[in-house]
């Protein structure tokens, strides 16, 4: 259900995105002004990460979530009325407000469902929805855009959200409620729960400021902010790239869904490839760092993409990047179930995921601003922005690697032992 949700998800997300190098020439605008109608999804997106994190803690996921995805599909739908500039980015901020309780809302799910070393493994399946969402929507999207027109592309999609809730409802219920889990399955939930040095759920709620002290914390909003504004880069500027590569929407389809198969990939093997590792003997810490080891060094790879205009070896160099991305990626968000106990999980994942949101506002103003100011260069207008794309996430695998250690606070018992 979870990967359901992250597949409708980013089905609504990548519309715009699939449309915008027909709508910047419909609606005359320039890259800063579609940055800024992107921004103001993630303005929305990055408040909503920790609100709503804080809501998951609170109201639960079952609620939570169906909230979320009655709010994310409706807008998707009325975003089909927009008529220019002002209007779109409206529905974009109101967008990704309701889309910003996904990834908190999940996170809690496989805290409250997994035990630590089956995690990975159900954070990979929740968070591939995103890959295989990414790789559907130009499927999707741009058929129905060239039969239709792009009002439809909006509208039509947006309908899954409201089928998909009526399988959630039915089904998702938190372990100690649900009226079909045997005793035995139970037991094993709750026991793993016990293992744990996190405090437990009747414990108080830590407050934002208490989470920040922890250099934990830190290491899971690194773990974002260094990397998701680069996956962002790939899946809502990516047409855009292509077409300033000098290849065409329609013939060069291939480029715009095999890195999201790659990066789906890429989220099965790092989970079931940590699992593996902690079953063999290695630390929960261990097991986890070496996604993030590999992430962080195979991400440079976007920076050979500058010398060629080749449609294939992009795709492929872009592959092995969403490859890795999506190994660093899956260790970031199951970080917070790692460290966190399920009073916390939201609200370390909604903060995780409000920094990759600060970093991707930014990324995205420059992304505008320098595309816009070199174009006169022709296929090198995106190399700058490549470039640092490249590096970023391996000074964010540095930095991860600093933060992430048992501490004081593992010892009192704040934060789970790794």
């Amino acid at each position: 259900m979870l990967f359901a949700s992250t597949v409708i998800n980013y089905i609504d997300r990548q519309t715009l995105s699939l449309l915008a190098p027909y709508l910047k020439l419909e609606y005359h605008w320039t890259n800063s002004d579609y940055a800024n109608i992107a921004i103001a999804f993630r303005v929305a997106y990055s408040i909503g990460q920790t609100a709503f994190g804080r809501l998951m803690d609170r109201i639960g996921t079952r609620r939570g979530l169906t909230l979320s995805v009655i709010w994310y599909s409706t807008i998707s739908m009325l975003t089909s009325l927009a008529t220019g500039f002002y209007s779109f980015a409206t529905f974009r901020f109101l967008l990704g407000t309701g889309e910003s309780a996904n990834w908190p809302a999940a996170s809690k799910a496989v805290s409250e469902w997994f035990p630590k070393r089956e995690r990975a493994l159900a954070t990979a399946l929740y968070d591939s929805g995103s890959s295989i969402g990414g790789a559907v929507a130009p499927f999707i999207v741009l058929w129905i855009y060239f039969r239709w027109g792009w009002r439809p592309a909006f509208m039509i999609p947006g309908t899954l959200g409201f089928l998909w809730l009526i399988v959630w409802r039915w089904l998702y219920y938190p372990p100690e409620e649900h009226p079909r889990i045997s005793q035995p399955e139970l037991e094993t939930i709750v026991a793993d729960k016990h293992e744990s040095n996190a405090p437990q759920p009747n414990a108080t709620r830590p407050r934002w400021r208490d989470l920040l002290r922890l250099p934990q914390t830190w290491a899971t909003i690194v773990a974002k902010a260094f990397t998701d504004p680069v996956f962002f880069f790939i899946t809502e500027w990516f047409p855009i790239y292509l077409v300033a590569k000098g290849i065409e929407l329609k013939t060069g389809l291939i480029a715009v869904w095999i890195p999201f198969i790659a990066a789906d990939v890429g989220s099965f093997f790092a989970g079931a490839a940590s699992g593996y590792l902690i079953k063999r003997g290695w630390s929960l810490g261990a097991a986890r760092k070496v996604p993030i080891i590999y992430g962080g060094i195979g991400m440079t790879l976007l920076i050979p993409t500058i010398f060629t205009t080749n449609l294939y070896v992009i795709a492929a160099l872009f592959a092995v990047v969403t490859f890795t991305y999506a190994g660093f990626t899956t260790m970031a968000n199951v970080l917070p179930s790692d460290l966190f106990g399920s009073e916390s999980v939201a609200s370390v994942s909604g903060l995780s995921g409000t920094g990759a949101g600060i970093g991707t506002i930014v990324a995205f103003k420059l992304i505008g601003y320098f595309s816009d100011a070199r174009q006169a260069t022709g296929t090198h207008a995106f190399d700058p922005i490549v470039i640092l794309a490249g590096l970023l996430p391996l000074v964010g695998m540095i930095l991860v690697l600093f933060l992430l250690r048992n501490t004081d606070a593992t010892d009192q018992g704040l934060v789970r032992r790794l």
